[in-house]
């Protein structure tokens, strides 16, 4: 049904049952051929906007990341004091962890294939009365397409705890041969600006990875489809609601029909757009039909609480000081290679652009861990651009920083739960602080 998200219940069901018998099987599938790149892939990319300024926020131009290679300008930056979210009218999801106390009567989830039986971390509970927040860090990361990256960042996971969030794109499962089966709204079929998924073997490894993480408590969202940003019209920016819902309505098809993969489509309840662009009043209203219950693409102005309008969650992408630069850019991969030198290819500068990158997540998360202790959100593609610089300061963050006292490497509907278990009076406290990362450490 267009606009909808109607699951069959069979479907679902079988869905379950395929978790619960094959999770042992996770690794069976074959591993040969390699991904497509998350990075830049076609010439549909416009001319990248100047340097992000420390002035006006609401006035900056704001750099937006692509896994086409893309950039333009995004919305202006979320107010400096979001409010306190309204009491929670839902009961909190299952979320899928390896220690603690049961869940029981919860449904849903972060990749639990929708509400199998689970365990309750011992941070997953109220806020003793004056008892801080814990510092909650969201890794996040656009396309999930290379088998590579996946390998590394799971064994990074698994060494530290660490839950994380890959928003897929959905036209990554499907092959080369069937890419004219995705038709994006007002282009023709076949089309997009992203790699389709390469051979079917290919897309048997990537189905494999994608099992891989949701057995083992990651949380997978979308990235929706053809990746059609500013420049490829009509690019998301200009996209109607009915157009959202046409593109969701692809991708939730695509994740059905993906053979042997065990992710329940209603398990996937948020995502990221593309280049992080869109017109929120027409986007949003899409996203609710399909059963979302957050979003993480709008820019804020610092590190700030993720804020609520009707229970549908925005955790907002932070603009933060870049101790490098001396200037705010927001926390994306992309866009601090935009920012370092224009998005150019240098592998002889990867150690330079590692070490800048990496203080730059240090600084933003001891700002917001001695301050307002909004969780922070992380933001990343599958890439190796120049050298893998990034990739290597996110997982050199990631291999440390989760492993820091009274902090918690978490998935967006984990958060969501722990927000939804607290007395907003209990957390006013924090969300009434100015924004973390304004300033130079």
């Amino acid at each position: 049904m267009p606009g909808g998200r109607r699951v069959p219940w069979a479907r679902v069901v079988a869905a379950l049952v395929a978790g619960l018998i094959g999770v042992a099987a996770a690794g069976g599938a074959a591993t040969t051929g390699t991904a497509p790149d998350d990075g830049p892939l076609t010439a549909q990319a416009t001319a990248p906007p100047p340097p992000i300024s420390v002035g006006d926020p609401a006035r900056a131009p704001v750099l937006v990341a692509s896994s086409a290679g893309t950039t333009s300008a995004a919305q202006p930056a979320a107010p400096s004091q979001p409010a306190a979210p309204a009491q929670p009218a839902a009961p909190i999801e299952a979320v899928l962890v390896p220690h603690g106390e049961p869940l029981r009567g919860e449904v849903g989830g972060a990749g639990s294939g929708g509400g199998l039986p689970v365990r309750r971390p011992a941070w997953m509970r109220r806020l003793a009365p004056g008892e801080r927040p814990p510092q909650f860090v969201l890794f996040s990361f656009d396309g999930v397409g290379s088998h590579r990256h996946w390998q590394r960042v799971l064994s990074i996971a698994e060494r530290t705890g660490a839950h994380v969030t890959g928003f897929l794109s959905g036209i990554y499962l499907l092959s080369e041969d069937q890419r004219r089966r995705y038709q994006g709204p007002g282009h023709p079929p076949g089309q997009a600006s992203i790699k389709f998924g390469g051979s079917p073997a290919e897309v048997a490894v990537r189905i494999d990875d994608l099992n891989r993480a949701v057995a083992a408590g990651h949380e997978i969202g979308t990235h929706y489809n053809g990746h059609f940003c500013n420049g490829a019209e009509p690019s998301v920016g200009r996209w109607t609601t009915a157009q959202w819902n046409l593109e969701l309505d692809q991708f939730f098809d695509f994740v059905a029909s993906a053979p042997g993969l065990r992710l329940a489509p209603a398990s996937i309840v948020g995502g990221r757009t593309p280049c992080l662009q869109g017109r929120w009043d027409q986007a949003v209203p899409a996203m609710r039909s399909h059963g979302f219950r957050y979003d993480s693409s709008r820019p804020s102005d610092g590190i700030v609480w993720p804020t609520r309008t009707d229970g549908f969650w925005e955790f907002w992408m932070p603009m933060v000081v870049v101790p490098a630069l001396g200037r705010r850019v927001i926390m994306m991969d992309y866009n601090l290679w935009h920012a370092f030198n224009h998005g150019r290819n240098e592998p002889a500068r990867a150690a330079r652009f590692t070490s800048d990158a990496l203080a730059t997540y240090w600084a933003a998360y001891r700002s917001a861990a001695g301050g307002n202790r909004a969780p922070l959100v992380v933001a990343n593609h599958f890439n190796d651009w120049s050298g893998g610089a990034f990739s290597e300061a996110t997982e050199q963050f990631m291999g440390r920083v989760c492993g820091e006292p009274e902090t918690i490497c978490a998935t967006y509907t984990e958060v969501i739960a722990w927000m939804s278990l607290q007395d907003p009076a209990s957390l006013e406290r924090y969300r009434s602080m100015p924004p973390s990362g304004r300033t130079r450490p």
